[in-house]
């Protein structure tokens, strides 16, 4: 018996056709992650990443940054109201929202960082990137948590942990291209202490010892994170470890491979292979098998506000209906097994 289908109130086959696409264009790490989740979860999480995705590049792009960020207010509404806008991502985000009861704070604080971006803000201390790294990639984190049912406080605060690890490897990987739109991710703190001007680099970047600690130090932040964040993964169900534990080995292997390039994010960009790739998810596929230590519910300072906004937000009453049709489905075939087997016996 094929596993049920959530009801789709809004959205149709090729709504969610595009996603796909989006996904396999956008990100080839997250892709290859996304295959490792189970059918019930895949689709969701393509349209998560999708709406994500085309959060940032219509923010990125768009001329008026704070009037493309009311349009995505506006959008986002619409999807929680169930009048998506008549767009094939929206249509098939009012569905998932539903159906996994996926909490709007999430979007909003994403999208509190997108304003940060357009507010051309400056990130002084490690505590502001970590502030950054909650909004644009913790909230990712804790939403394919909760896509997976979970909700438990300790959980999802190492879902987000493991988002920011992502994230900072994303600013050291990113820093030549960064600095040459007139961005920096990198603490300002760290480059007086290692003896940068910040300003004079970013009007000539150049690659040097100095710029080469600091981007270091961010690497190992992103490595303390990607352990911290590990007894978590053990906190989702079974069959999405492997996935997860995938995302984090994959992205954790650039930053090996920018150590390896001389901490050098200026000349060249790092990129993981596709056969170091098969490598990494034969390893995740490993670690989902292995018992971790267990965590305890503390969270970044930075990241304490939403975690505790996540958790107060109460299932919708639409999920609870797809939790319990689901296990129900699920008790009914165990019954028929067990009729199955009694009759086996009954016949010897």
């Amino acid at each position: 018996m094929p596993t049920p289908l959530l009801e789709t109130r809004h959205s149709r086959p090729a709504d969610h056709a595009r996603c796909r696409v989006m996904l396999r264009e956008g990100s080839k790490s997250f892709h290859a992650a996304a295959q490792l989740l189970p059918d019930r979860l895949r689709q969701a999480a393509t349209v998560v990443y999708a709406f994500c995705r085309l959060a940032d590049d219509g923010v990125d792009h768009a001329v008026d940054g704070r009037g493309a960020l009311e349009r995505l207010h506006e959008r986002l509404d619409r999807a929680y109201a169930g009048d998506p806008l008549d767009q094939p991502v929206d249509r098939a985000l009012a569905d998932t929202v539903v159906q996994h009861s996926i909490p709007k704070v999430t979007f909003e604080w994403l999208f509190d960082g997108f304003a940060w971006d357009t507010q051309g803000r400056d990130y002084e201390t490690l505590s502001d990137v970590r502030a950054y790294g909650v909004r644009v990639a913790g909230t990712v984190g804790v939403m394919m948590a909760v896509l997976m049912g979970v909700r438990d406080r300790a959980a999802l605060a190492r879902a987000c942990d493991l988002g920011i690890a992502m994230q900072l490897t994303n600013i050291a990987r990113d820093v030549g291209e960064d600095a040459n739109a007139g961005r920096l991710y990198l603490p300002r703190t760290w480059f007086a202490e290692a003896g940068l001007d910040v300003d004079a680099w970013l009007a000539r970047p150049t690659m040097g010892p100095g710029l080469a600690s600091v981007v270091e130090r961010l690497l190992a932040e992103a490595d303390r994170l990607y352990a911290r964040a590990e007894p978590g993964i053990d906190a989702l169900p079974k069959d999405c470890r492997s996935s997860i534990y995938a995302a984090r080995y994959i992205y954790a292997d650039i930053g090996r491979v920018i150590r390896d390039q001389g901490c050098d994010s200026i000349s060249s960009r790092a990129v993981v292979t596709g056969r170091r790739k098969l490598a990494l998810i034969a390893r995740a596929g490993w670690a989902a098998r292995r018992p971790q230590p267990g965590s305890d519910a503390l969270c970044l300072p930075e990241a304490e506000p939403f975690i505790d906004a996540v958790v107060a937000t109460p299932p919708t009453p639409e999920s609870q209906q797809v939790i319990d049709d689901n296990l129900g489905w699920v008790l009914t075939l165990f019954d028929r097994q067990a009729r199955h087997e009694r009759l086996r016996q009954q016949r010897r």
